[in-house]
């Protein structure tokens, strides 16, 4: 009986621990960053120099960023889909656009549950979300761009950020927060971190935690984004991403690791007595329910960003908000017909054409005609979305059409030549 308790008890441990480290993988996506090109600590270092003269000079001369001059931020959310549903909708990114805003300007109805020994540092800071109305061209935009791709879900590696792997290109990040949301395996979003390469810089939410009308009901209030963002904004966990480590801000207690669920009571860690651990900080990993405050000092960090000269100082200039000087009806992302390849017609007497439209990646792979006998009879290079292949020469009866890409795809069918 001990021994079948000690594994439920194991696994049940297990799945929250699990459940938990998968919210957010932002300090590992900055090692791995950094393992690539260790130039940028460098950066890192003078940024986090450059923030802490920020806060001390704004601590002691009230600069115009710590009172109540409201930093306005212009917003792109990039849609990732491959199956339609992922394809969500306006009224989503709307929500997700107004938790941000409730978070960062304290105006969500659940500052009642702030502990009383937290509330004096709980922060308005000032901060707010606006979906862009001019692109980096300034033509007229709605802030949300759809683009089906055939990709079915992406790691953790980039890759979404960019049009030439099937993603999506990012806005001039010195004016925009760039938002992509797709199909991420494994996690629920991360964030670039401040410092790091202009081309990926803005966050990565998986579409089943985005907005406040989502597939998971306990990260169901748009906090997932609130969490990424304030890594954007140069926030770290509250643990230091270490043990009892230190998250650069005076006013959040030391606590030894993150929390998962939805705690409550007072929880003692890293001699933090007699408050505890402020789990309740939107950059812990509780439950969004559980979630409710900023402090001071990560309001001060952040808006640090945008001061003379720092890292993102550019965007108080950003024309993203401006009215736009051309103005232009959006085209329309349409996904393809259908999400596998095609072969028309079947039978088929002259011509035979295989559409890839869905994905374009088997352009410049090589097409297999094989008879009943399993002899290759013809090779094709696949040259368009809608490849012509001339089979005028092949003998009457039945073939099969064979393909295969580098991570695995193929294409099998059969056809008949009359």
């Amino acid at each position: 009986m001990k021994i079948w308790f000690g594994f439920v008890l194991f696994i049940a441990v297990f799945t929250h621990q699990l459940a938990a480290q998968v919210r957010c993988s932002t300090f590992e996506y900055q090692q791995e960053q950094l393992l690539t090109n260790p130039s940028l600590q460098n950066k890192i270092n003078a940024i986090e120099a450059f923030t802490k003269k920020a806060i001390k000079n704004f601590q002691n001369i009230r600069s115009r960023l710590d009172g109540n001059f409201v930093i306005r931020i212009p917003v792109v959310v990039h849609i990732l889909y491959h199956d339609p549903s992922e394809d969500i909708s306006d009224n989503q990114v709307m929500e997700q656009i107004e938790a941000l805003n409730r978070d960062y300007r304290r105006l969500n109805a659940d500052t009642v549950n702030t502990p009383s020994y937290f509330k004096p540092v709980a922060a308005d800071c000032n901060i707010e979300f606006l979906l862009a109305t001019s692109d980096p061209m300034q033509r007229s935009t709605t802030g949300i761009i759809r683009k089906y791709t055939p990709i079915r879900s992406w790691d953790e590696d980039d890759k979404m950020k960019f049009s030439a792997s099937l993603g999506d290109d990012a806005w001039d990040a010195t004016s925009y927060l760039n938002i992509w949301v797709c199909n991420i395996k494994g996690i629920l979003g991360y964030s670039s971190f401040v410092g790091g390469p202009a081309n990926v810089d803005g966050v990565v939410i998986n579409t089943s935690v985005f907005g406040q009308s989502n597939t998971i009901s306990t990260y169901d209030k748009g906090r997932t984004a609130v969490h990424e963002v304030g890594h954007w904004l140069n926030l770290k966990h509250l643990w230091g991403d270490t043990d009892c480590g230190d998250d650069s801000v005076a006013d959040t207690p030391k606590q030894s690791t993150y929390t998962v669920g939805c705690p409550s009571g007072i929880r003692i860690s890293c001699d933090n007595a007699p408050n505890g651990n402020m789990y309740m900080n939107y950059m812990d990993f509780t439950y969004d329910d559980c979630m409710n405050m900023f402090t001071q000092g990560q309001k001060e960090r952040m808006r640090a960003l945008f001061e003379s000269e720092g890292p993102r100082y550019s965007i108080l200039f950003s024309r993203g908000l401006d009215t736009p000087l051309i103005y232009q009806t959006p085209k329309p992302d349409e996904p393809p017909q259908w999400l596998h390849p095609q072969i028309y017609p079947n039978p088929a007497s002259n011509d035979l054409y295989l559409d890839v439209e869905y994905d374009v990646r088997w352009i410049g792979k090589t097409v297999n005609l094989i008879n009943l006998q399993g002899k290759i009879v013809k090779q094709v290079v696949i040259s368009s979305e809608y490849q012509k292949i001339d089979i005028s020469s092949l003998a009457g009866g039945m073939y099969f059409l064979f393909a295969k890409k580098e991570d695995g795809a193929t294409i099998r069918m059969k056809f008949i030549k009359q």
